[in-house]
């Protein structure tokens, strides 16, 4: 081979070399502008059936106080995601037995927020309070001590269950959701998760 072919074959791996350096250069500068950016961000949306769904499947709850009295969770709590302040209302029948009486429903209504659990990759209903109980049964001064012992018992129900669980073999966006939790909104019907990679 001639020395100017020779030649020729250095200069193309020194511009190969050169082009490849570039775009790796170029690579580590856009990636976190792109990141910073959304461009690789993912949604994870579901909604009040899809959460319905999940607390179909849990189990009752009972919680007593001392045996003067106890309240019972027997069906899953209705959630309902028609809020404009972020967080889900959440409106359920509860069962107050006071000792030696029959049990007696109470109808109690409330609002909570909602988080991610990174370890399970599961989303739970958080710090739900009780606004409202109602009930024909009680008297008027019982409601503050039953709005509390239906508060401990939402949230202890709440606790250990999720309210969505994303799947390994679900959409693209649940797949992606190992990636890392950005934010997590409620807004009318529906949940809306965003993750990143980074």
């Amino acid at each position: 081979m001639s020395p100017s072919g020779k030649t020729g074959q250095n200069r193309r791996g020194n511009f190969m070399r050169i082009t490849r350096t570039l775009l790796f250069i170029a690579t580590l500068l856009i990636s976190p502008l792109a990141a910073s950016a959304g461009l690789f961000e993912r949604e994870v949306v579901f909604s009040e059936a899809d959460i319905a769904s999940a607390l179909a499947k849990t189990k009752p709850l009972q919680l007593s106080y001392g045996g003067l009295v106890s309240v019972a969770l027997k069906e899953p709590p209705q959630i309902l995601l028609d809020g404009t302040d972020g967080r889900a209302r959440v409106t359920t029948g509860v069962d107050v037995e006071l000792q030696g009486k029959r049990p007696v429903r109470v109808e109690a209504s409330g609002r909570a927020g909602i988080r991610y659990d990174d370890r399970s990759k599961a989303f739970y209903l958080e710090n739900p309070v009780i606004d409202s109980v109602t009930t024909p049964a009680l008297r008027q001064e019982a409601n503050p001590a039953i709005r509390e012992a239906a508060s401990q018992l939402i949230a202890s129900y709440f606790r250990s269950k999720p309210v969505y669980v994303l799947r390994e073999d679900g959409s693209p966006q649940e797949i992606a959701a190992r990636w890392l939790l950005k934010s997590v909104r409620i807004e009318p019907g529906r949940v809306v998760a965003v993750l990143s990679p980074v």
